[in-house]
Order: C-alpha cells, then structure tokens, then sequence
C-alpha cells in the first residue's frame, strides 16, 4: 500500500514546490518591481522603412540595389564582409557580365601561390565570394575598439525588423540627451562608444559611417544624402539576406490562386453531385 503512494506523494510534492515558486516569483515582481535601467527607458523602436521589396508582393527596385551597392563598397566595406554574397550574384540587380567581372576584379581574394605554395591574393573573379576584411577575429577586434564588425550578409534577418533598424541605426547618431544624464548621471558614454537610441545597449563601438551629404557620389545621379544612403544600403542588405524574394513572392502568389480555383471546383463539384439529394 505505502510502495503504491509513494508516486502520488512525491508528484504532489513536485506540484507544490513549483506551486510555491511561481508564487514566490510573482509576489516579488508585485511587491519588488524591477529598477528602471537607462536602456528600456531611452531605447526606442526602429523607424519604419518604407521600401519596394516591402508587403506580401513586394519587388525589388534595382536602381535603389546598385546604390545600396555602391554605398557598401565605398562606406561599409573598410569593415564588414559579405561573405555569403558571390559577385556573380550582382547580374541580379541588372549588371553586365562584363561590368560584374570589373566589379570582381577591384577585390582581392586570398588565394595560393602556385610556385611555392605560400599565401598569396589574386585579383576577384566573378565566381568569388566578398572577400573576408580581417584574417581572424584578434585582427578584427584589434582594429575596432576590441569589437567585431559583423557579417553583413544576413542582418536584415538577423535583426528585428531588419531594414528598418539599419536604417534608423546608421540615422540614429546623437548626442546623449540632456534628461538621460539628468536622470542617470552615471550612463555616460564610455570613451571610444557612440551614443545611438536604436542600438539595444544605446551605445556601440562603431563610429557613425554616414557622416556628410554627398559622402558618394552615385552614378545615377540621385542626391546622396545620408537618410537616402541609410535608406539605399538598407534596401540593399535585404536583397543579400534573401535574394530570391521575388521569386517567393510569385510562387506565394501562384499558389494561392490555384488554392481558390481548387476550392472553387470542389464546391461546384460537390453541389453537382449532392444536387438531387434532399436533407
């Protein structure tokens, strides 16, 4: 008799140690409410980010893509990778063969010295990946404020709405406001970090890349300032995190539509066959 107890005992005991546990949780949490902390009083949401490639049908806007491009070879390169991206991928957004082999080319690669065997690097060919910008992590944190730029292939899925907090993060540069040290005189901004709301822990290492107007000067003549630069390399960072969106988004489409031409056959045949039929 006591051996077929046992069990329910010991469950019951189970029950009411978690049973008092969460209890002893809430109680604190009504009675001892979390200390307010500078970052979930002064962190703000991203910005919304209105683009072509937003929505269930969203496409592409190629001219926007190249001048993501462009933003990203000439600001973002010096420190991130796009090491998930190939050039040849670039025909996507409307480059020749020719100008994506140029574009390659302006790239160096690691590579092998044939002749001895060494490390060497070669010019970029179209079947290359961007290349890597630092050998190894020390390298990488020696270079920026111990801190390790990272990958940029997918950030637009690595990140809460993506787009939009890339856009408000490279927009988002200030001064810390005058209510924050008022409030928390002890969060000032650690020497070598920059101050931005949009990031998590409100600062970071990296120094504004977006500085000036006119910081690129883009070939098809749009006005480069630095909201349209943010909002360009935005655009561009979702083709590179999902470049087969559009072809997702036809595929969506296509299946939905023969979901309701099925739907639409089934009931007719099923009105045809059970016409005759009374309830």
């Amino acid at each position: 008799m006591l051996r077929k107890l046992i069990g329910p005992i010991i469950g019951l005991g189970f029950v009411f140690v978690l049973l008092l546990s969460l209890g002893t949780t809430v109680y604190s949490a009504v009675t001892e409410p979390a200390a307010e902390t500078v970052e979930h009083e002064f962190h703000k949401e991203p910005r919304h980010l209105d683009i072509a490639s937003n929505g269930l049908m969203g496409k592409f806007d190629r001219a926007q893509l190249q001048r993501g491009l462009q933003v990203y070879k000439e600001v973002c390169s010096a420190c991130h990778s796009l090491k998930l991206v190939s050039f040849r991928n670039l025909a996507d957004l409307g480059y020749t063969e020719a100008e994506v082999a140029g574009f390659a080319k302006g790239f160096q690669v690691p590579s092998i010295n044939p002749e001895t065997g060494e490390t060497a690097t070669r010019d970029g060919l179209p079947a290359d990946r961007f290349p890597l910008i630092y050998p190894n992590e020390v390298a990488a944190r020696a270079a920026n404020n111990n801190a390790i730029p990272p990958d940029l292939s997918l950030m637009t899925k690595a990140r809460e709405e993506g787009p939009s907090y890339i856009y408000s993060l490279l927009t988002g540069y200030q001064a810390q406001p005058a209510e924050l040290l008022q409030k928390f005189p002890n969060a000032v901004t650690p020497p070598g970090l920059h101050y931005n709301p949009y990031f998590p822990t409100l600062n970071l290492a990296m120094a504004p890349p977006l500085v000036a107007d006119n910081q690129v000067t883009y070939a098809d003549g749009t006005p480069a300032t630095i909201d349209q630069m943010a909002k360009d390399i935005a655009a561009f960072l979702v083709w590179t995190a999902e470049p087969k969106l559009e072809a997702r988004h036809q595929g969506g489409l296509a299946a939905i539509i023969f979901i309701l031409i099925f739907t639409g056959l089934a009931f007719g045949a099923y009105r045809n066959i059970w016409r005759g039929v009374k309830h």
